[in-house]
């Protein structure tokens, strides 16, 4: 079972930094989205060590900033307009808020692209 890190990858500044001032109330739940998004790295990207601390960061930002922004209901994916009996439609890109890695950060995080192999039963060598 993998450690809660000593401390988070980031900080609400470095959060500021990437996206903008935060309020209070942003602040106290970015604290605690960076904490979670932390641990989510540490659990699902075994090779994260090796990854620098400006790939730490940046990663972590970057899941916070989705997070907050789903769960204001401003990311938007899609919309709809008509203009006749009047209807109107949004597809939200995260619409409750969860934390998550996309593909291209756990490569950055060092999962890198990963290839098909087999294993020989009879002498354990591996075969590419």
């Amino acid at each position: 079972m993998a450690d809660i890190p000593t401390q988070p990858f980031a900080a609400t500044a470095d959060l500021e930094a990437r996206w903008h001032a935060l309020t209070d109330a942003e602040k106290t739940q970015a604290e605690t989205l960076i904490a979670d998004a932390s641990q989510i790295i540490v659990d699902t990207c075994p090779y994260y060590a090796d990854a620098s601390t400006l790939t730490l960061t940046g990663v972590v930002c970057a899941m916070v900033k989705r997070a907050m922004i789903g769960a204001d209901n401003v990311g938007v994916s899609s919309t709809q307009q008509t203009a006749g009996p009047f209807n109107e439609s949004y597809n939200y890109a995260n619409p409750l808020g969860d934390l998550y890695l996309t593909k291209a950060e756990k490569q950055r995080l060092g999962r890198g692209v990963q290839h098909a192999f087999s294993i020989d039963m009879s002498d354990g060598s591996v075969a590419a």
